[in-house]
């Protein structure tokens, strides 16, 4: 089981700011892990549908997509962080 968290409008979007899953053995990395969340339909494929938008975070260290979640047991997904 992997704890995921969403954060900003990726949270508004799915309606949940937190939610504990069990990916199929096929899901290996983020980005697999995203696609199949998507597929959920309703607010996951608006907020997850664009990967280009979202970062990620793995047992809180910011990951690129392409990262395996083999033993994660946290995953955030947010939009990127912009500051000034």
């Amino acid at each position: 089981m992997i704890d995921l968290l969403y954060f900003a409008w990726v949270r508004e979007s799915i309606g949940l700011g937190q939610e504990r899953v069990a990916p199929p053995d096929d899901v290996a990395d983020v980005a697999g892990l995203i696609d199949w969340l998507a597929m959920r339909g309703g607010g996951y494929a608006e907020a997850l549908g664009d990967k280009a938008r979202l970062r990620a975070a793995v047992d809180q260290l910011f990951v690129p997509l392409d990262t395996s979640i083999a033993g994660a047991r946290e995953i955030a997904l947010f939009p990127p962080v912009t500051g000034g």
